[in-house]
Order: structure tokens, then C-alpha cells, then sequence
């Protein structure tokens, strides 16, 4: 439920990357020194250029910077997404006397990246003051404390973050599924939807929430906020799965039916599926109404043989043969098999021999041969003739 994907942005600070005071005026020796220029490219986002510049250096030479250097180079890698070696930099860095707190926030999102979550956690402690300016530091703080199994400390700083920073509501978001993951379902609910008011939500938001509650089987909070979803946007599909599944689990096939149909008006997709719990429902007429709207032909067959079937409608059945030969259904043994019961019971044995005889899947062999042993008494003697 909640990522573990890298979700830190780079910080754009002056770490490593300060240029000489003369740099407005790019001079034949600011053109040398590959270090700075190295620092200047990282700064504007070019780390693949900045990492072919670094190759230029003499590691040679006198007096080299290397503190300096392993800075530059960590934030290209970081910047490149090599965290691996962006972690082992920083820290030569950090070794070789790099005391900015800066130089931590970086390092913990290496090892963030990295799922090294302990790492992370003392990084961020080394990093000062900067939790305070940077949201995301306490929303990785937050979660690698969840993730280590240190749900006080982890609960403790999404307060800290909301607290901090009360119009970034991350910070409420994720404790509504830290709460629901807990079992805690209604502070869940209660807190989800106080996100909800605060937050400008998206409809995903309301998803999130309402499915996270309805797989935990809190399915009157689910529908509650799904509901409220539904009302704000109407013609969303995902809500309006999310919702009929939330009324399915709890076998109200009728009322997830009612909410398939109500989306279809914005999307004809919905007209297939709520035909079909109208059908699961056992409100067969409904169902064929609503069958007759489905664009896709094999589709609409296939679904209308069904509903036909609980019908026993069965000399419609016979008649859409022709229709299923176009649509090339009849591979479907399925098929066959509802064309040769159809047949069957209105006494068609010859079309229904005609429809049993490609049938070799073991289940609806065995529901042939059956077949064939009633016809076989018909034959003998009418008096038992008996559908099955």
C-alpha cells in the first residue's frame, strides 16, 4: 500500500557548487578548472556532462580538493540515480572533512533510494535544522521508521510534518493508511476524511481511502467516502468499480448493478457489466434491456445466451445460431454446449447431436454424454422425456 519508490527531489543549495567570485565572466582559466565547472554543470541539472568533466581531473596533482571532488561527483551520481555511488562519495566527503548538513540530506536520500533505512534515519539526524525546512526529510523519516517496524517514532513524525508544514497534507495521508494497515479502522476512516476536507482531493485520493477501508472489510466507511466521491465526480470509472465492488462484497449485487448502470450514461463500457450483475442478480429482463446497449458484438452475444438460458428462452436461443457462426463463437464449446441443450428442450435432438459432437473439454463432456442418455430415453420412450 505505500510506496517505497525514491520520492526526494534534489535540493537546489550552494553545497560544493559555490563558483569563484570573478565566475560572471567566463575566463580562460574558469575553462580550466574542471572541478568548478564540474559543480556548475550539477547545479543546472547536465550530470552526465558534469561526470565526463570530472574525467578530465588530475588526481595527481598538488593539493587537489578531493573533499570537494567526491561531493561533486556524488550529486551527479545522485542526480543520475547511481545511489550506490552516490552514498560511497558522500560519505569519502563526509571522511575527508565535509561538515554542511546539507551533505546529510543528500546521503539520506542515497540511502533511502537504497531501502538502507537505518542509514537513512542517521542521516537525517546528522542533517540539523534542514527537517525543518525540507517536508520530504520527514516524509522519509516517517516512513523509514514504518518500514523498520517503529510505528511510535513513525507516527510521531508525520504529526512533526504536519504540525510543520499544515498545507502539505501528506503528511494526513499517510496516516490514514498507517492507521488502516494498523487496523485502526475507524481513527482510519475518521482521518481520511479529514484529509479529504482539507486537502484539494483528487478522485484517486478518494479511491485510495475508500478501496484501502473496503479490503480491509470496513465496507460502510468505504461506501460512505466512495459515495461522497461519486457525488464530486460523477463520471469517474474507477470510483464507480470501486464503489459496486465495495455493495458486491457484501453480496448487494442489486445496488453495485444500480451504480454499473449509472456510470455507463458517461461510459458505455459499464453497460456490459451492469447487464451482468443484473443477470447475477436474477433480474433477467433488466438485463436484457440493457444488453441490447453493448457495442461489442461477442460480447452482447455471449451475454444474451446466458440471459436467455435463465430465461429458457430457448427457441430464441436456436435462433441466434446464424449470429454466433458470424461472430465466430462457435470454437467456444460453451456455446456449443448451451446451442445443444437449447435444442434439446424443444426437441431438436438432430441439431443437438449436431452442436454436442465437437465437445471435448472433460466437464462439459461429461454434461454431453448426459445429455445423450436422456435423449436416448426420449427416443424409447417419450413419456420420460425430461430436460435436463
Amino acid at each position: 500500500m505505500l510506496k517505497k519508490t525514491l520520492i526526494f527531489t534534489l535540493l537546489l543549495c550552494g553545497l560544493a557548487l559555490a563558483m569563484p567570485a570573478n565566475a560572471a565572466k567566463v575566463s580562460q582559466e574558469a575553462e580550466a578548472d574542471y572541478l568548478t565547472l564540474a559543480a556548475i554543470l550539477v547545479k543546472d541539472g547536465n550530470n552526465e556532462r558534469a561526470l565526463k568533466t570530472l574525467q578530465n581531473i588530475d588526481l595527481e596533482q598538488k593539493d587537489f580538493d578531493f573533499m570537494r571532488y567526491h561531493t561533486v561527483l556524488g550529486l551527479a551520481q545522485l542526480g543520475l540515480h547511481d545511489l550506490a555511488g552516490a552514498k560511497t562519495n558522500f560519505h569519502k566527503a563526509i571522511e575527508l572533512g565535509q561538515i554542511e548538513p546539507v551533505i546529510f540530506v543528500y546521503l539520506a536520500q542515497a540511502h533511502y533510494g537504497l531501502e538502507e533505512y537505518e542509514g537513512t534515519l542517521k542521516a537525517i539526524k546528522l542533517s540539523g535544522d534542514n527537517i525543518k525546512s525540507y517536508p520530504t526529510l520527514l516524509e522519509m523519516k516517517a516512513q523509514s521508521h514504518w518500514l523498520l517496524k517503529q510505528q511510535e517514532p513513525a507516527w510521531q513524525a508525520l504529526h512533526q510534518g504536519d504540525k510543520l508544514f499544515p498545507n502539505d497534507f501528506r503528511f494526513i495521508r499517510r496516516q490514514t493508511f498507517y492507521a488502516i494497515e494498523l487496523e485502526l479502522y475507524r481513527l482510519g476512516a475518521e482521518i481520511g476524511r479529514e484529509y479529504l476536507r482539507r486537502s484539494q482531493a483528487k478522485p484517486e485520493d478518494y479511491v485510495a481511502i475508500g478501496n484501502a477501508l473496503r479490503l480491509s472489510h470496513q465496507y460502510t466507511d468505504a461506501a460512505s467516502i466512495l459515495e461522497a466521491a461519486r457525488l464530486h465526480y460523477p463520471a469517474h470509472a474507477t470510483i464507480a468499480k470501486v464503489l459496486a465492488h465495495t455493495y458486491l462484497d457484501q453480496g448487494m449485487v442489486n445496488a453495485a448493478a444500480a451504480i454499473m448502470e449509472q456510470a455507463a450514461v458517461f461510459d458505455t463500457a459499464f453497460v456490459s457489466e451492469a447487464a451482468e450483475l443484473y443477470r447475477r442478480a436474477g433480474r433477467l429482463y433488466k438485463a436484457l434491456a440493457l444488453n441490447v446497449q453493448i457495442p461489442q458484438q461477442d460480447v452482447k452475444l455471449k451475454q444474451r445466451l446466458s440471459i436467455l438460458l435463465g430465461l429458457q428462452q430457448y427457441e430464441k436461443i436456436i435462433g441466434m445460431e446464424n449470429a454466433l457462426n458470424r461472430a465466430r463463437l462457435l470454437s467456444d464449446e460453451n456455446i456449443r454446449y448451451a446451442l445443444a441443450y437449447a435444442a434439446f428442450s424443444v426437441g431438436d435432438f438432430k441439431k443437438t447431436r449436431l452442436h454436442l459432437e465437437p465437445i471435448k473439454e472433460s466437464g462439459l463432456f461429461k454434461r454431453a454424454v448426459e445429455l445423450r442418455r436422456l435423449m436416448q430415453e426420449c427416443e424409447e420412450d417419450p413419456l420420460k422425456c425430461s430436460a435436463v
